[in-house]
Protein backbone atom coordinates (compact mmCIF):
# COMPACT_ATOMS: atom_id res chain seq x y z
CA UNK A 1 0.00 0.00 0.00
CA UNK A 2 1.04 3.70 -0.73
CA UNK A 3 2.42 5.50 2.19
CA UNK A 4 2.10 8.92 2.08
CA UNK A 5 5.61 10.04 2.43
CA UNK A 6 5.23 8.45 -1.35
CA UNK A 7 2.95 10.83 -2.71
CA UNK A 8 4.59 13.23 -5.34
CA UNK A 9 2.91 16.56 -6.77
CA UNK A 10 0.62 15.71 -10.40
CA UNK A 11 3.55 16.05 -13.44
CA UNK A 12 3.23 19.15 -15.43
CA UNK A 13 2.20 16.91 -18.35
CA UNK A 14 -0.79 15.50 -16.63
CA UNK A 15 -1.98 18.72 -15.86
CA UNK A 16 -2.22 19.36 -19.21
CA UNK A 17 -3.77 16.48 -20.15
CA UNK A 18 -6.28 17.13 -17.54
CA UNK A 19 -6.53 20.61 -18.55
CA UNK A 20 -7.11 19.41 -22.16
CA UNK A 21 -10.11 16.73 -21.39
CA UNK A 22 -11.53 19.13 -19.06
CA UNK A 23 -11.88 22.15 -21.46
CA UNK A 24 -13.72 20.00 -24.13
CA UNK A 25 -16.12 18.07 -21.68
CA UNK A 26 -17.06 21.16 -19.37
CA UNK A 27 -16.64 24.59 -21.11
CA UNK A 28 -19.98 25.42 -19.26
CA UNK A 29 -19.83 24.04 -15.99
CA UNK A 30 -16.88 25.62 -14.57
CA UNK A 31 -18.04 26.06 -11.10
CA UNK A 32 -19.01 22.34 -10.28
CA UNK A 33 -16.72 19.79 -9.06
CA UNK A 34 -15.48 16.95 -11.52
CA UNK A 35 -12.46 14.30 -11.44
CA UNK A 36 -10.30 13.28 -13.78
CA UNK A 37 -7.51 10.18 -13.01
CA UNK A 38 -3.83 9.04 -14.06
CA UNK A 39 -1.56 6.01 -13.77
CA UNK A 40 1.37 6.32 -11.93
CA UNK A 41 4.30 4.36 -10.45
CA UNK A 42 4.72 3.74 -6.70
CA UNK A 43 6.89 1.54 -4.88
CA UNK A 44 6.60 -1.06 -8.05
CA UNK A 45 2.76 -1.07 -8.22
CA UNK A 46 0.60 0.57 -10.43
CA UNK A 47 -1.53 3.35 -8.83
CA UNK A 48 -4.50 5.31 -10.09
CA UNK A 49 -4.79 8.53 -8.68
CA UNK A 50 -7.98 10.64 -8.66
CA UNK A 51 -8.10 14.20 -9.25
CA UNK A 52 -10.21 16.32 -8.26
CA UNK A 53 -10.83 19.79 -10.96
CA UNK A 54 -12.77 23.07 -9.64
CA UNK A 55 -12.92 26.48 -11.28
CA UNK A 56 -13.69 29.76 -9.51
CA UNK A 57 -13.69 32.99 -12.20
CA UNK A 58 -10.53 32.12 -13.89
CA UNK A 59 -8.95 30.24 -11.75
CA UNK A 60 -7.97 26.74 -12.11
CA UNK A 61 -8.19 24.41 -9.00
CA UNK A 62 -6.88 21.14 -8.79
CA UNK A 63 -5.92 18.72 -5.87
CA UNK A 64 -4.90 14.44 -5.92
CA UNK A 65 -7.94 13.06 -3.59
CA UNK A 66 -7.46 9.55 -3.71
CA UNK A 67 -4.72 6.95 -4.51
CA UNK A 68 -5.63 3.43 -5.45
CA UNK A 69 -2.96 0.42 -6.13
CA UNK A 70 -3.87 -2.17 -8.00
CA UNK A 71 -2.47 -5.11 -5.68
CA UNK A 72 -3.70 -2.94 -2.70
CA UNK A 73 -6.56 -3.53 -0.84
CA UNK A 74 -7.05 -0.35 0.98
CA UNK A 75 -6.75 3.21 -0.62
CA UNK A 76 -6.37 6.50 0.88
CA UNK A 77 -8.13 9.87 0.83
CA UNK A 78 -7.92 12.79 1.54
CA UNK A 79 -10.35 16.11 1.49
CA UNK A 80 -13.05 13.48 -0.33
CA UNK A 81 -16.77 12.03 1.15
CA UNK A 82 -18.96 10.26 0.04
CA UNK A 83 -23.04 10.72 0.69
CA UNK A 84 -25.47 8.18 0.16
CA UNK A 85 -27.72 10.41 -1.75
CA UNK A 86 -25.58 13.45 -2.94
CA UNK A 87 -22.70 10.94 -4.26
CA UNK A 88 -18.99 12.30 -3.49
CA UNK A 89 -18.20 15.68 -2.55
CA UNK A 90 -14.44 17.54 -2.06
CA UNK A 91 -13.74 20.43 0.40
CA UNK A 92 -11.50 23.49 -0.50
CA UNK A 93 -10.36 25.05 2.22
CA UNK A 94 -7.26 24.23 1.66
CA UNK A 95 -7.05 26.07 -1.76
CA UNK A 96 -9.18 29.32 -0.25
CA UNK A 97 -12.39 28.21 -1.66
CA UNK A 98 -14.41 28.05 1.37
CA UNK A 99 -14.14 30.21 4.72
CA UNK A 100 -14.25 26.73 7.22
CA UNK A 101 -12.86 23.39 6.19
CA UNK A 102 -15.45 20.88 5.85
CA UNK A 103 -15.73 18.35 8.53
CA UNK A 104 -14.10 15.66 6.44
CA UNK A 105 -11.31 17.99 5.40
CA UNK A 106 -7.83 17.11 7.09
CA UNK A 107 -4.00 17.67 6.53
CA UNK A 108 -3.45 13.96 6.27
CA UNK A 109 -4.38 11.27 3.89
CA UNK A 110 -6.48 8.61 5.57
CA UNK A 111 -6.87 5.04 4.76
CA UNK A 112 -10.46 3.37 3.53
CA UNK A 113 -11.65 0.20 1.83
CA UNK A 114 -10.60 0.15 -2.02
CA UNK A 115 -14.29 -0.33 -3.04
CA UNK A 116 -14.88 3.30 -1.52
CA UNK A 117 -13.86 6.46 -2.99
CA UNK A 118 -13.87 5.82 -6.04
CA UNK A 119 -16.01 8.04 -8.11
CA UNK A 120 -16.46 8.18 -12.00
CA UNK A 121 -13.18 9.92 -13.74
CA UNK A 122 -11.57 9.64 -17.21
CA UNK A 123 -7.78 8.60 -17.01
CA UNK A 124 -5.74 10.23 -18.86
CA UNK A 125 -2.85 7.99 -19.45
CA UNK A 126 -4.30 4.73 -19.83
CA UNK A 127 -0.66 3.59 -22.12
CA UNK A 128 1.16 4.19 -18.83
CA UNK A 129 0.07 0.72 -17.60
CA UNK A 130 1.64 -0.92 -20.84
CA UNK A 131 5.20 -0.15 -19.37
CA UNK A 132 4.70 -2.52 -16.73
CA UNK A 133 5.84 -5.74 -18.13
CA UNK A 134 2.90 -7.75 -16.64
CA UNK A 135 0.21 -5.71 -18.28
CA UNK A 136 2.68 -4.78 -22.03
CA UNK A 137 -0.02 -7.04 -24.04
CA UNK A 138 -3.10 -6.46 -21.87
CA UNK A 139 -4.90 -3.74 -24.30
CA UNK A 140 -6.06 -1.84 -21.44
CA UNK A 141 -5.46 1.24 -23.81
CA UNK A 142 -8.09 -0.18 -25.85
CA UNK A 143 -10.49 -0.60 -23.07
CA UNK A 144 -13.81 1.43 -23.48
CA UNK A 145 -14.75 1.84 -20.24
CA UNK A 146 -13.19 4.01 -17.42
CA UNK A 147 -12.57 1.17 -14.59
CA UNK A 148 -9.43 0.10 -16.43
CA UNK A 149 -8.10 -0.20 -12.60
CA UNK A 150 -10.68 -3.40 -12.15
CA UNK A 151 -10.19 -4.31 -15.79
CA UNK A 152 -6.02 -4.76 -14.85
CA UNK A 153 -6.93 -6.67 -11.75
CA UNK A 154 -8.97 -9.28 -13.81
CA UNK A 155 -6.48 -9.57 -16.74
CA UNK A 156 -3.54 -10.86 -14.24
CA UNK A 157 -6.58 -13.75 -13.32
CA UNK A 158 -8.13 -14.01 -16.77
CA UNK A 159 -5.79 -12.96 -19.68
CA UNK A 160 -8.65 -13.55 -22.12
CA UNK A 161 -9.88 -9.88 -20.99
CA UNK A 162 -7.69 -8.36 -24.18
CA UNK A 163 -9.34 -11.43 -26.71
CA UNK A 164 -12.20 -9.18 -25.83
CA UNK A 165 -11.18 -5.43 -26.11
CA UNK A 166 -9.18 -6.06 -29.63
CA UNK A 167 -12.37 -7.41 -30.87
CA UNK A 168 -14.43 -4.72 -29.88
CA UNK A 169 -16.03 -6.37 -26.70
CA UNK A 170 -15.10 -4.17 -24.53
CA UNK A 171 -18.43 -3.94 -22.75
CA UNK A 172 -18.24 -7.84 -21.46
CA UNK A 173 -14.63 -7.71 -20.37
CA UNK A 174 -14.88 -7.33 -16.92
CA UNK A 175 -17.85 -10.18 -16.74
CA UNK A 176 -16.17 -13.39 -14.91
CA UNK A 177 -18.76 -15.70 -16.49
CA UNK A 178 -17.86 -14.53 -20.18
CA UNK A 179 -14.37 -14.83 -19.11
CA UNK A 180 -14.29 -18.22 -17.84
CA UNK A 181 -16.50 -19.32 -20.61
CA UNK A 182 -13.87 -17.53 -23.35
CA UNK A 183 -10.80 -19.64 -21.33
CA UNK A 184 -12.36 -23.40 -21.57
CA UNK A 185 -14.33 -22.99 -24.34
CA UNK A 186 -12.43 -22.38 -28.55
CA UNK A 187 -16.02 -22.86 -29.95
CA UNK A 188 -17.18 -19.92 -27.54
CA UNK A 189 -14.38 -17.86 -28.66
CA UNK A 190 -14.44 -18.64 -32.21
CA UNK A 191 -18.72 -17.77 -32.14
CA UNK A 192 -17.32 -14.46 -30.12
CA UNK A 193 -15.34 -13.63 -33.54
CA UNK A 194 -17.90 -14.39 -35.72
CA UNK A 195 -20.63 -12.46 -34.09
CA UNK A 196 -18.48 -9.69 -32.77
CA UNK A 197 -19.45 -6.75 -35.09
CA UNK A 198 -23.13 -7.69 -34.54
CA UNK A 199 -22.89 -7.99 -30.92
CA UNK A 200 -21.07 -4.70 -30.33
CA UNK A 201 -23.08 -3.03 -32.53
CA UNK A 202 -26.84 -4.25 -30.30
CA UNK A 203 -25.43 -4.58 -27.02
CA UNK A 204 -26.97 -7.69 -26.23
CA UNK A 205 -27.45 -9.03 -22.51
CA UNK A 206 -24.80 -11.13 -21.09
CA UNK A 207 -27.52 -13.83 -20.64
CA UNK A 208 -28.44 -13.47 -24.15
CA UNK A 209 -25.14 -14.24 -25.72
CA UNK A 210 -25.10 -17.27 -23.35
CA UNK A 211 -28.84 -18.48 -24.58
CA UNK A 212 -27.78 -17.63 -28.15
CA UNK A 213 -24.68 -19.94 -28.03
CA UNK A 214 -26.12 -22.99 -26.03
CA UNK A 215 -28.94 -22.97 -27.81
CA UNK A 216 -27.63 -22.49 -31.09
CA UNK A 217 -30.93 -19.28 -31.81
CA UNK A 218 -30.12 -15.95 -33.54
CA UNK A 219 -29.37 -12.96 -31.16
CA UNK A 220 -31.82 -10.63 -31.98
CA UNK A 221 -34.77 -13.36 -31.06
CA UNK A 222 -32.81 -14.13 -28.03
CA UNK A 223 -32.34 -10.57 -26.54
CA UNK A 224 -35.87 -10.20 -27.21
CA UNK A 225 -36.44 -13.11 -25.14
CA UNK A 226 -34.38 -11.79 -22.55
CA UNK A 227 -36.23 -8.94 -22.65
CA UNK A 228 -39.43 -10.23 -22.19
CA UNK A 229 -38.51 -12.54 -19.35
CA UNK A 230 -37.11 -9.27 -17.60
CA UNK A 231 -40.26 -6.82 -17.83
CA UNK A 232 -42.97 -10.03 -17.54
CA UNK A 233 -42.06 -11.06 -14.05
CA UNK A 234 -42.13 -7.48 -12.59
CA UNK A 235 -45.96 -6.71 -14.16
CA UNK A 236 -48.47 -8.21 -11.80
CA UNK A 237 -50.53 -7.56 -14.56
CA UNK A 238 -49.44 -11.13 -16.62
CA UNK A 239 -50.69 -12.93 -13.47
CA UNK A 240 -53.68 -14.17 -15.90
CA UNK A 241 -51.17 -15.31 -18.65
CA UNK A 242 -48.69 -17.26 -16.38
CA UNK A 243 -51.79 -19.32 -15.23
CA UNK A 244 -52.87 -19.84 -18.69
CA UNK A 245 -49.80 -21.32 -19.70
CA UNK A 246 -49.45 -23.18 -16.42
CA UNK A 247 -46.08 -21.04 -15.92
CA UNK A 248 -44.74 -22.68 -18.47
CA UNK A 249 -43.37 -19.34 -19.76
CA UNK A 250 -40.84 -20.31 -22.54
CA UNK A 251 -44.02 -21.42 -24.46
CA UNK A 252 -46.07 -18.15 -24.32
CA UNK A 253 -43.00 -16.24 -25.31
CA UNK A 254 -42.15 -18.52 -28.31
CA UNK A 255 -45.77 -17.96 -29.45
CA UNK A 256 -45.55 -13.96 -29.18
CA UNK A 257 -42.54 -14.06 -30.46
CA UNK A 258 -43.08 -15.97 -33.66
CA UNK A 259 -46.34 -14.31 -34.00
CA UNK A 260 -45.18 -10.54 -34.13
CA UNK A 261 -46.84 -9.33 -31.15
CA UNK A 262 -46.11 -8.38 -27.35
CA UNK A 263 -47.79 -9.66 -23.71
CA UNK A 264 -49.57 -6.26 -23.63
CA UNK A 265 -52.16 -7.54 -27.11
CA UNK A 266 -51.93 -10.50 -25.97
CA UNK A 267 -53.32 -9.50 -22.26
CA UNK A 268 -55.82 -7.76 -23.86
CA UNK A 269 -57.03 -10.86 -25.98
CA UNK A 270 -57.38 -13.35 -23.51
CA UNK A 271 -59.30 -10.39 -21.68
CA UNK A 272 -61.78 -10.20 -24.42
CA UNK A 273 -62.05 -13.96 -25.18
CA UNK A 274 -62.70 -14.11 -21.26
CA UNK A 275 -65.66 -11.64 -21.21
CA UNK A 276 -66.66 -14.07 -24.85
CA UNK A 277 -66.88 -17.33 -22.38
CA UNK A 278 -64.25 -18.61 -25.06
CA UNK A 279 -62.49 -21.99 -23.37
CA UNK A 280 -58.63 -20.83 -23.13
CA UNK A 281 -57.79 -24.61 -22.84
CA UNK A 282 -58.19 -25.08 -26.54
CA UNK A 283 -55.11 -24.21 -28.15
CA UNK A 284 -57.31 -22.97 -31.29
CA UNK A 285 -58.25 -20.08 -28.55
CA UNK A 286 -54.98 -20.38 -26.05
CA UNK A 287 -52.24 -19.60 -29.29
CA UNK A 288 -54.59 -18.95 -32.58
CA UNK A 289 -52.32 -19.92 -35.69
CA UNK A 290 -52.76 -16.44 -37.02
CA UNK A 291 -52.90 -14.01 -33.87
CA UNK A 292 -53.41 -10.76 -35.32
CA UNK A 293 -56.38 -12.03 -37.10
CA UNK A 294 -57.77 -13.94 -34.30
CA UNK A 295 -57.28 -10.65 -32.13
CA UNK A 296 -59.14 -8.22 -34.07
CA UNK A 297 -62.00 -10.82 -34.19
CA UNK A 298 -62.51 -11.36 -30.63
CA UNK A 299 -61.99 -7.56 -29.81
CA UNK A 300 -64.62 -6.56 -32.39
CA UNK A 301 -67.04 -9.37 -30.91
CA UNK A 302 -66.34 -8.11 -27.41
CA UNK A 303 -67.08 -4.44 -28.74
CA UNK A 304 -70.66 -5.32 -30.15
CA UNK A 305 -71.82 -7.64 -26.65
CA UNK A 306 -70.63 -4.04 -24.75
CA UNK A 307 -73.11 -2.70 -27.06
CA UNK A 308 -75.63 -4.49 -26.27
CA UNK A 309 -75.69 -3.75 -22.49
CA UNK A 310 -78.63 -1.95 -20.80
CA UNK A 311 -78.59 1.41 -22.19
CA UNK A 312 -79.53 2.95 -18.66
CA UNK A 313 -76.39 1.36 -16.98
CA UNK A 314 -74.41 3.05 -19.83
CA UNK A 315 -75.43 6.58 -18.88
CA UNK A 316 -75.03 5.94 -15.29
CA UNK A 317 -71.07 4.79 -16.25
CA UNK A 318 -70.66 7.34 -18.24
CA UNK A 319 -71.36 9.56 -15.43
CA UNK A 320 -69.23 7.78 -12.93
CA UNK A 321 -66.13 7.54 -15.30
CA UNK A 322 -66.87 12.00 -15.90
CA UNK A 323 -67.27 12.25 -12.18
CA UNK A 324 -63.32 10.22 -11.78
CA UNK A 325 -62.06 12.32 -14.75
CA UNK A 326 -62.69 15.02 -12.82
CA UNK A 327 -61.85 14.18 -9.25
CA UNK A 328 -58.05 13.68 -11.22
CA UNK A 329 -58.01 16.76 -13.05
CA UNK A 330 -54.79 18.44 -11.56
CA UNK A 331 -52.62 15.25 -12.56
CA UNK A 332 -52.64 16.91 -16.02
CA UNK A 333 -49.69 18.84 -17.04
CA UNK A 334 -49.65 21.49 -19.76
CA UNK A 335 -46.58 23.66 -18.84
CA UNK A 336 -43.29 24.76 -20.59
CA UNK A 337 -42.17 21.38 -21.59
CA UNK A 338 -42.66 19.81 -25.22
CA UNK A 339 -45.61 17.51 -23.93
CA UNK A 340 -48.29 17.90 -22.65
CA UNK A 341 -50.49 15.46 -20.48
CA UNK A 342 -54.36 15.33 -20.61
CA UNK A 343 -56.73 12.97 -18.56
CA UNK A 344 -59.65 10.61 -20.36
CA UNK A 345 -62.95 12.51 -19.69
CA UNK A 346 -64.90 9.98 -21.13
CA UNK A 347 -64.66 6.43 -22.64
CA UNK A 348 -65.86 7.98 -25.90
CA UNK A 349 -61.78 9.52 -25.17
CA UNK A 350 -60.54 5.85 -25.20
CA UNK A 351 -62.49 4.95 -28.13
CA UNK A 352 -60.95 7.80 -30.06
CA UNK A 353 -57.59 7.32 -28.56
CA UNK A 354 -57.68 3.55 -29.56
CA UNK A 355 -59.35 4.00 -32.95
CA UNK A 356 -56.25 6.22 -34.04
CA UNK A 357 -53.51 4.58 -32.28
CA UNK A 358 -54.75 1.15 -33.53
CA UNK A 359 -54.60 -0.39 -30.09
CA UNK A 360 -56.62 -1.35 -27.54
CA UNK A 361 -57.33 1.23 -25.15
CA UNK A 362 -60.70 1.97 -26.07
CA UNK A 363 -62.01 -1.17 -26.57
CA UNK A 364 -61.09 -3.64 -23.27
CA UNK A 365 -62.03 -2.96 -19.57
CA UNK A 366 -59.48 0.17 -19.37
CA UNK A 367 -62.80 1.97 -18.82
CA UNK A 368 -64.03 0.02 -16.14
CA UNK A 369 -60.75 -0.40 -14.36
CA UNK A 370 -61.00 3.78 -14.81
CA UNK A 371 -63.80 4.43 -13.44
CA UNK A 372 -63.66 1.79 -10.30
CA UNK A 373 -60.13 4.14 -9.53
CA UNK A 374 -57.92 1.24 -10.05
CA UNK A 375 -55.79 2.84 -13.39
CA UNK A 376 -56.16 5.91 -14.80
CA UNK A 377 -55.91 6.29 -18.59
CA UNK A 378 -53.56 9.69 -19.58
CA UNK A 379 -52.79 11.13 -23.20
CA UNK A 380 -49.15 12.66 -23.74
CA UNK A 381 -49.25 15.31 -26.75
CA UNK A 382 -47.04 17.01 -28.32
CA UNK A 383 -47.15 20.94 -27.88
CA UNK A 384 -47.71 21.80 -31.24
CA UNK A 385 -50.89 19.15 -31.81
CA UNK A 386 -52.54 18.55 -28.46
CA UNK A 387 -55.52 17.05 -30.09
CA UNK A 388 -54.16 14.32 -32.26
CA UNK A 389 -53.51 11.12 -29.96
CA UNK A 390 -49.79 10.51 -29.68
CA UNK A 391 -48.94 8.19 -26.83
CA UNK A 392 -51.31 7.03 -24.08
CA UNK A 393 -50.22 5.58 -20.50
CA UNK A 394 -52.10 3.76 -17.56
CA UNK A 395 -51.36 5.09 -14.63
CA UNK A 396 -51.48 2.89 -11.53
CA UNK A 397 -53.72 4.42 -8.28
CA UNK A 398 -52.36 2.07 -6.08
CA UNK A 399 -49.03 1.73 -6.39
CA UNK A 400 -48.52 5.62 -7.96
CA UNK A 401 -46.67 4.19 -11.11
CA UNK A 402 -47.00 3.84 -14.76
CA UNK A 403 -48.04 0.39 -15.98
CA UNK A 404 -48.03 0.87 -19.68
CA UNK A 405 -46.66 3.61 -21.76
CA UNK A 406 -47.57 2.37 -25.90
CA UNK A 407 -47.56 5.11 -28.87
CA UNK A 408 -49.14 3.69 -32.35
CA UNK A 409 -49.61 -0.06 -32.60
CA UNK A 410 -48.68 -1.03 -29.53
CA UNK A 411 -44.88 0.82 -29.72
CA UNK A 412 -42.49 1.77 -27.46
CA UNK A 413 -42.27 5.56 -27.39
CA UNK A 414 -38.92 7.28 -28.29
CA UNK A 415 -36.70 7.49 -25.52
CA UNK A 416 -37.15 11.61 -25.18
CA UNK A 417 -41.25 10.64 -24.62
CA UNK A 418 -40.36 8.17 -22.14
CA UNK A 419 -37.88 10.21 -20.35
CA UNK A 420 -40.69 12.91 -19.96
CA UNK A 421 -43.35 10.26 -19.06
CA UNK A 422 -41.32 8.76 -16.26
CA UNK A 423 -39.07 12.22 -15.01
CA UNK A 424 -41.44 14.85 -15.85
CA UNK A 425 -44.41 13.79 -15.68
CA UNK A 426 -44.91 11.02 -13.27
CA UNK A 427 -43.57 13.11 -10.01
CA UNK A 428 -45.23 15.61 -10.97
CA UNK A 429 -48.29 13.94 -10.69
CA UNK A 430 -47.71 12.31 -7.91
CA UNK A 431 -47.53 15.31 -6.27
CA UNK A 432 -50.78 16.61 -7.47
CA UNK A 433 -51.99 13.37 -6.19
CA UNK A 434 -51.28 13.47 -2.70
CA UNK A 435 -52.57 17.01 -2.47
CA UNK A 436 -56.11 15.90 -3.57
CA UNK A 437 -58.65 14.69 -0.71
CA UNK A 438 -59.61 10.86 -1.98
Amino acid sequence: MIKEQDIKPIPKYILKLIKQKDKQSYQKYSGQTRFYSYFAKYNKELVQIIVALKNKNKNWYCKQVAIHGVHSEKCIVKDMEYFFMGGYVVGWYEQGLTKFPKWYESTNWCEADDKYFNPYSKIVNAEFALKFKQYKYSAVNQYYYEDKLKYLRLYEKFPQTEFLVKFGLSAYATSKTILKLVGKDKQFRNWLIQHSNEIKINGYYISTLLTAYKQNKDLDKAQQYETLLKTFCKNLNYKKIKKLFDNKIVQFFNYIIDQQTNESSYIDYLEACENLHLDMNLDKNKMPHNFKRWHDIRIDEYDTAKLKADEKKRKQFYKKFIKVAEKYLPMQRNLKDNYVCIIAKSPADLIIEGDKLDHCVGRMNYDQKFAREESLIFFIRTKETPNEPFVTVEYSLLNHKVLQCYGKQDSKPEEIVINYVNKVWLPYANRKLKKLVI
